[in-house]
C-alpha cells in the first residue's frame, strides 16, 4: 500500500537522505517526492512511500519525527507517483480538448495538486451554480459563495457560513482562483487536509490563468 507523506524538514544536504533511511527502517520504500515550498532553512516535501499491507501509518510518523526538526504534515493512501510536469500535461489536454474543456480541466486538476476534488463555479441570474465537477466533487453544493467575483487565487477558511456542513465534517482544505475575467472560478478541495501553502495557491493561480487563456 502507498501513502502521500506531507513532510516539513530541515533544508540542508542530508535531511532526505536521514528521512528515507529513517523510513526505510520500518519498511518503507520512497517511490517518488516533489518539493512543494523552500523558506528560510526549511523545506516541504511531498513523499510517496510504499509498504507491507496491513503496516500502520503511525510507524511512518513516529520514524520522520525522531528525526531532529522533522514535522509530518499530513499522511493519507495514495495511489500512483508524483509526476512534477502534469502541469503543463493538463494544459495541453486542455487546449487539444474538442468538447467539454472544463470538464478535462476539473477532471486533471485533482492530481496535478493532490486533492480530492476540483469543480468550476459562476454566478448566473439565480445565483451561484456549479458548471462542471470532478468524479469525486460532492453532490452537496454551496448555495451561496458571498467572495465571488473572485479577483486572485487564495487559500479559503473552511469555517466560514457559506461552506456547506458535509466539507466541514470531512475538514476539508479549500482553494480557488478566477479562471480569467470570466467571473468563473475553480475552486479546489481537500478533504482532511493539509491546508493549501502559499506555493500551492501561487502555482493555481499561474495555471488558472493559463487555462483561461487557453479557453479564450
Amino acid at each position: 500500500m502507498s501513502y502521500l507523506l506531507r513532510v516539513e524538514l530541515p533544508d540542508r544536504p542530508g535531511s532526505l537522505g536521514a528521512l528515507a533511511t529513517a523510513l526505510g527502517s520500518v519498511g518503507a520504500d520512497i517511490l517518488s517526492f516533489d518539493v512543494v515550498e523552500r523558506g528560510a532553512g526549511f523545506a516541504v516535501d511531498d513523499l510517496v512511500v510504499d509498504v507491507e499491507p496491513g503496516a500502520l501509518p503511525d510507524t511512518l510518523i513516529t520514524a520522520a519525527e525522531n528525526l531532529p526538526d522533522v514535522s509530518v504534515d499530513s499522511i493519507r493512501p495514495y495511489s500512483g507517483l508524483l509526476d512534477t510536469h502534469r502541469d503543463l500535461e493538463l494544459i495541453d489536454q486542455v487546449a487539444t480538448a474538442k468538447d467539454d474543456r472544463l470538464q478535462v480541466l476539473v477532471d486533471g486538476a485533482p492530481r496535478v495538486f493532490r486533492v480530492g476534488w476540483s469543480t468550476v463555479a459562476d454566478i448566473g441570474r439565480h445565483g451561484v451554480y456549479r458548471v462542471v465537477g470532478s468524479s469525486g466533487a460532492p453532490e452537496t453544493q454551496a448555495a451561496d459563495i458571498p467572495w465571488m467575483p473572485l479577483d486572485k487565487p487564495t487559500a479559503l477558511d473552511a469555517t466560514d457560513d457559506w461552506v456547506p456542513p458535509a466539507w466541514r465534517e470531512l475538514d476539508t482544505a479549500l482553494a480557488a482562483a478566477p479562471l480569467g475575467t470570466t467571473g468563473r472560478v475553480l475552486i479546489l478541495g481537500r478533504p482532511g487536509g493539509p491546508e493549501f501553502r502559499p506555493s500551492e495557491i501561487a502555482r493555481l493561480g499561474y495555471l488558472a490563468g493559463i487555462i483561461a487563456t487557453v479557453l479564450g
